[in-house]
């Protein structure tokens, strides 16, 4: 679940808990941990994101996989959130609400599911093509899920967070595409967001903040086919949906800095990995 970048961290007091930014080696297993369970739980709901089903029935599917398994739906209640996980249908960018409308053929839907596993946070999203879908929208997602990949191959221990969203905003220009600006990445650990804020574009507030080795973090690019503004439902206060109506894709990871490198806490068996072509 991306974090709304014009709020800034310091404004939710839920954000000032007083978490090491830099962690222990066992710290980082429990984090490894809850990524692998979050990463088996997208693929678990994996099959059943298909034409005809409701995003509200892969609600319930996570809600039962999750607590089956002894752990937390991260989403439920979380700032008054209703439901266990976000699906955000077409124009939606984020923060989609599940419901009873069936999945149509040409669809796309971003499925972003958070779980708690011994107190640790594991955080990830999918965009998945419903049937047959246009040549433009397989493009779109195909360059969103690159554009997450750019991301994570800018990361060097000792380079800035903003290296990050200057390498996400470049790739995306040139494809034509806008990133979403009002919603970014964000640092995870024993909370849901914390330290660094993670923008999709550079940003001179993230100049400062360096990628140290144990720090942990998502990066999650929202790419637009249209304008990158957004705006949020006045009835139900969460679904973000592009101001112009256009399509928007996303793909999220959580990833831990190591002194080698990034390592991606959230790779499934059955998903996309780098390289990989829609």
């Amino acid at each position: 679940m991306s974090f709304p970048f014009s709020l800034g961290f310091w404004l939710l007091p839920a954000l000032k808990k007083s978490i090491p930014l830099y962690l222990t080696e066992d710290e980082r297993e429990g984090l490894r941990a809850a990524g692998r369970f979050n990463a088996s739980l997208m693929d678990f709901l994996r099959p059943h994101v298909k034409e005809g089903a409701s995003t509200d029935e892969l609600d319930k599917l996570a809600n039962s996989y999750t607590l089956d398994h002894g752990h937390v739906p991260a989403c439920v209640g979380y700032l008054g959130y209703p439901k266990t996980i976000c699906t955000s249908v077409n124009e939606v960018v984020c923060h989609g609400i599940p419901n009873t409308r069936p999945l149509k053929d040409g669809d796309i839907v971003n499925v972003d599911i958070t779980t708690i596993v011994n107190g640790w946070y594991g955080d990830q999203s999918e965009t998945f093509m419903i049937g047959n879908v246009s040549p433009s929208v397989r493009r779109l997602v195909q360059t969103t899920h690159d554009a997450l990949f750019v991301g994570i191959n800018a990361c060097r221990p000792g380079s800035t967070v903003t290296e990050i969203g200057r390498a996400i905003q470049a790739f995306a220009t040139r494809a034509g595409y806008s990133v979403v600006r009002e919603y970014q990445g964000h640092g995870i650990g024993r909370d849901f967001h914390q330290e660094p804020g993670v923008p999709h574009f550079p940003s001179l507030n993230s100049n400062r903040d360096l990628l140290r080795a144990g720090t942990c973090f998502t990066i999650e690019p929202m790419l637009n086919i249209g304008s990158w503004k957004t705006r949020v439902d006045k009835k139900d206060k969460w679904t973000v949906r592009t101001m112009d109506g256009a399509l928007s894709a996303q793909f999220e990871h959580t990833i831990l800095m190591t002194e080698s490198g990034p390592e991606v806490l959230t790779f499934t068996n059955d998903g996309p990995k780098e390289g990989h072509t829609f």
